[in-house]
């Protein structure tokens, strides 16, 4: 890894978002003022967020909270598809559901997307330059949270499928010189009442 300092990458999906996701429900707006809140004392650089509006308002809600961060919006911390394996790389038990969660991809977010990806680790992943390490807030979408943290753990390119965050959840990554990356946080919700815990899940899957 090259840079002199620590990077600390903030990684947040959106929060809830209305079903024709043209913004957020009061939910949502509730998810992204508490994480806000929670957030206020971190000296980030910067919020980065995606360009569509349930991210955009999420950002704009958090940001509402810390202290001059400047926002940031862009392409690369959008929502798309970062990787499409083949059936080989998938384990067999798996391969048949993956694809076919993939299969509504068109040609176009399966050209663009992958390379958006490779965007993403070379801008927001990483040891950075100088002498001050480094606090940088991602607001973004299920797919990028998971394939950064895929990235962090050095697994295979396919392992950002099945990871899933809820809205509003909170993921840390470290990246400091001459050290591998490390995951502090990883879908972290303690800044919500229970009641906004757990949206963007299946109800069968909340605890």
């Amino acid at each position: 890894m090259t840079g002199t300092a620590t990077r600390y990458l903030y990684l947040v999906r959106h929060g809830q978002a209305s079903p024709d996701e043209s913004g957020l429900t009061e939910a949502g707006r509730r998810q992204a003022t508490l994480l806000g809140q929670r957030l206020r004392d971190i000296p980030f650089t910067a919020v980065h967020h995606g360009p569509l509006p349930r991210a955009e308002q999420t950002a704009r809600l958090v940001s509402d909270q810390l202290k001059g961060v400047p926002l940031q919006v862009s392409e690369i911390a959008g929502d798309y598809v970062p990787y499409i394996p083949e059936r080989d790389e998938l384990p067999a038990e798996s391969a048949d559901f993956h694809l076919g969660f993939l299969s509504c991809a068109t040609d176009e977010e399966r050209k663009n997307g992958p390379a958006l990806a490779r965007q993403a680790l070379d801008l927001f992943t990483g040891p950075v330059d100088g002498g001050q390490d480094r606090h940088e807030l991602v607001v973004t979408h299920n797919f990028l949270v998971a394939w950064l943290v895929r990235d962090a753990m050095y697994a295979p390119k396919w392992r950002w499928l099945g990871l899933n965050h809820g809205n509003a959840a909170l993921t840390v990554i470290r990246y400091a010189p001459d050290r591998p990356a490390s995951v502090l946080l990883a879908n972290d919700m303690r800044h919500l009442p229970t009641e906004l815990r757990w949206t963007g899940f299946p109800p069968e899957l909340h605890i």
